[in-house]
């Protein structure tokens, strides 16, 4: 199983811990890039873990790193509101 980066990690306690409006005023192309294509993509695979019931590891791997399952919630509605679609 592979365990989250360092920078992933760094980025969704940022996104747990802060305001959208913040974030989308000091966020350049290439880290609105990253948001939405990798960060976007690991919350959103954490979420269909949750509401699925399908083992998939990330609770597991969010979990090692040390991320409550409120500091992942809080991240969620954070990109979402930057305008990301987690289903």
């Amino acid at each position: 199983m592979e365990v989250l980066s360092t920078e992933e990690i760094k980025f969704i306690r940022i996104l747990a811990s802060s305001d959208s409006t913040t974030i989308q005023k000091g966020m350049d192309p290439p880290t609105k890039k990253f948001l939405v294509s990798h960060i976007g993509k690991i919350l959103q695979e954490y979420y269909k873990e949750k509401t699925t019931q399908k083992p998939q590891n990330w609770i597991k791997k969010f979990e090692e790193a040390e991320i409550s399952e409120e500091d992942v919630k809080a991240a969620i509605a954070c990109i979402r509101r930057l305008g990301v679609d987690i289903f």
